[in-house]
């Protein structure tokens, strides 16, 4: 059972979230984005059944004729249709012949409550008794893009790369985050079908997932731009930058920036099919480090330094994610599932390692995100230095006069080609410091 997403009510029953958003592997396998459907495979027969109600004239009035759930079953080569109702005989029948019912982790409560009027399993336990067959399989198919995904997540990138742009075109010192936060979301929805996540941008870069505020841009500050799109066919683009608001870097911005840069490019140079991504995330924390070490922000023996997890104090996250369909992708089929394997387990005990999302070895096929960042998150310089943690590695005095710096990232989506990888996307975003500076100068 592949269960589709129904209509979530935003604040009262009639007005739902808009865009209504199909769940990904439903539309992986049925493509169909209606709402209140659910697809059946019979694993022995190979017989497909689309499951759900045909809309009645009430709704017709208020939303138009649409096509039929056998009409949307014959336009997906699906030979057989029913109503909602035959749902609970196909499971009871199942459960009569002891046929195992495989289903996925469900992430939404109505369909935790379906799934206990179904199979009597309590929502409590539907993670744990969800098809681990199943989930490993949709996983195995869903890692690797085909060349029409691929293509799509190139369409992905062009609208990305249009609200990325326009931020730079807009961003000056009076001009609040919500009004271009606004503006990147209408690209995305007018070229697309919507963002692919809520949209990052704000002047607090050290906050991981800063949204847009009414505050507006001071002169002096870097602004944090992360955002993409989803295109009508689902498929997402993932980028951030890190842009001076007036335009042009101080030279303390650039020594920290410079840092990122070659973080993020040296990516491009170890990403290959059968590297662990964990191995690589590893490889641009020592590297962050060695140039940490340089401007005197950390110290010490850089293999010690990154084993005992001190480069977390700037990097606690992961290096990147699994991109698709999902901008994290497959992520409601467990993180572990999707960027882990037997081989490569994570480390779910150490801080900043344990926020690491991929780090399976790489294969052809595969899209990834390349986003390293330097943070300066004040809270945090604030519990390790009363704490003592890692203070053999780390400089708090010269830490304290950065409080107020914020954070910088810099993201791409990467594919996993035969011999390396490559940035997703035909342009690229301006990312290096002179092509940032010189692409804000032209509109200004």
């Amino acid at each position: 059972m592949l269960f589709g997403n129904n209509e979530s009510p935003c604040n009262y029953p009639a007005n739902a979230y808009y865009p209504f958003r199909q769940d990904s592997t439903f539309l992986y396998y049925f493509g169909q984005k209606r709402d209140g459907l659910v697809g059946i495979i019979d694993a022995d027969s190979g017989e497909e059944t689309l499951i759900g109600d045909d809309i009645d004239i009430e709704d017709i009035v208020w939303y138009g004729s649409v096509d039929s759930v056998a009409d949307l079953a014959a336009q997906v080569g699906v030979s057989h249709s029913a109503p909602m109702s035959a749902l609970k005989t196909l499971c009871d029948e199942a459960t009569r012949q002891n046929r195992k019912i495989h289903f996925l982790p469900p992430y939404r409560h109505d369909i935790k409550i379906q799934l206990m009027d179904l199979l009597g399993i309590h929502p409590s336990q539907q993670k744990a008794a969800a098809s681990m067959p199943l989930i490993m399989a949709v996983v195995k198919m869903r890692s690797k893009k085909e060349p029409q995904e691929i293509k799509a997540l190139e369409r992905a990138a062009e609208i990305g790369y249009k609200m990325h742009t326009t931020a730079m075109q807009l961003i000056r010192p009076g001009v609040s985050e919500k009004f271009i936060g606004g503006q990147l979301d209408g690209i995305a929805e007018s070229y697309g079908a919507m963002p692919s996540f809520a949209t990052i941008f704000s002047q607090h870069g050290e906050i991981m997932h800063g949204n847009p505020s009414t505050s507006l841009l001071e002169d002096g500050r870097l602004v944090l731009c992360d955002c993409g799109a989803e295109t009508i066919d689902h498929y997402c683009s993932d980028n951030t930058r890190t842009m001076p608001v007036n335009g042009k870097y101080s030279q303390r911005q650039l020594e920290i920036y410079s840092i990122v840069e070659a973080c993020h490019d040296h990516v491009l140079d170890v990403a290959r099919p059968g590297v662990k991504y964990m191995d690589v995330h590893f490889a641009v924390c020592r590297l962050m480090t060695d140039k940490l070490k340089e401007l005197g922000l950390m110290r010490g023996d850089t293999e010690e330094a990154v084993r005992a997890g001190a480069h977390a104090m700037f990097l606690p996250h992961g290096l990147g994610h699994m991109m698709g369909m999902d901008v994290h992708d497959m992520e409601n089929l467990d993180q572990i599932n999707v960027g882990f394997d037997e081989e490569t387990r994570p480390n779910l005990e150490q801080f900043g390692t344990n926020c690491l999302r991929m780090g399976r070895r790489l294969e052809e096929g595969f899209v990834v995100t390349d986003e390293p960042g330097i943070y300066f998150i004040p809270a945090l310089i604030d519990d390790w230095r009363k704490s003592g943690h890692c203070a053999e590695f780390l400089n708090f005095d010269l830490l304290e006069t950065y409080k107020d710096f914020g954070g910088i990232r810099i993201e791409d989506d990467v594919l996993i080609t035969a011999d390396g990888c490559r940035f997703i996307g035909k342009d690229r975003i301006p990312y290096h410091p002179k092509d940032v500076e010189e692409y804000m100068a032209s509109y200004r």
